[in-house]
């Protein structure tokens, strides 16, 4: 069976970007209304088709808006000013976002192991290196 790898896809539909937000559809349509610079391809019976580029855009306006508390002309307004710094800043944020939950992941891995079980590696290692 072949498996499709959601990296090869062109374009998303309404209902796939909605749950990647977490949001309802009508938001996303509210939102193209609002920026101009979300503009998804339409197709027949006015279907609509977001390219990775849409995405890309609907990650920053849902930062601005949901995350750090903008209102939607605040988020025009950044997006109209400097996009690029808009975008440096979330990009910033996620690659902290993602070191976080790096080290919160070896938190609970360091937290697992037991006294006794650190002191049985220790003693595991000197062995090792002794031979």
């Amino acid at each position: 069976m072949l498996k499709k790898d959601k990296n090869l896809k062109l374009y998303y539909s309404v209902s796939e970007v909605a749950e990647m937000f977490g949001v309802n559809e009508s938001l996303l349509r509210f939102w193209e209304k609002e920026f101009p610079q979300i503009a998804p391809k339409k197709v027949g019976r006015g279907i609509r088709q977001y390219s990775k580029e849409d995405i890309n855009t609907l990650k920053l306006i849902y930062h601005l808006v949901k995350e750090r508390g903008m209102t939607l002309q605040g988020a025009r307004q950044r997006l109209k000013d400097n996009k690029q710094l808009a975008d440096t800043n979330f990009e910033l944020v996620e690659r902290l976002r993602s070191i976080r939950q790096e080290l919160e992941e070896m938190r609970q891995s360091l937290n697992s192991f037991s006294y006794d079980q650190v002191d049985q590696l220790k003693e595991q290692l000197e062995e090792e290196q002794q031979d």
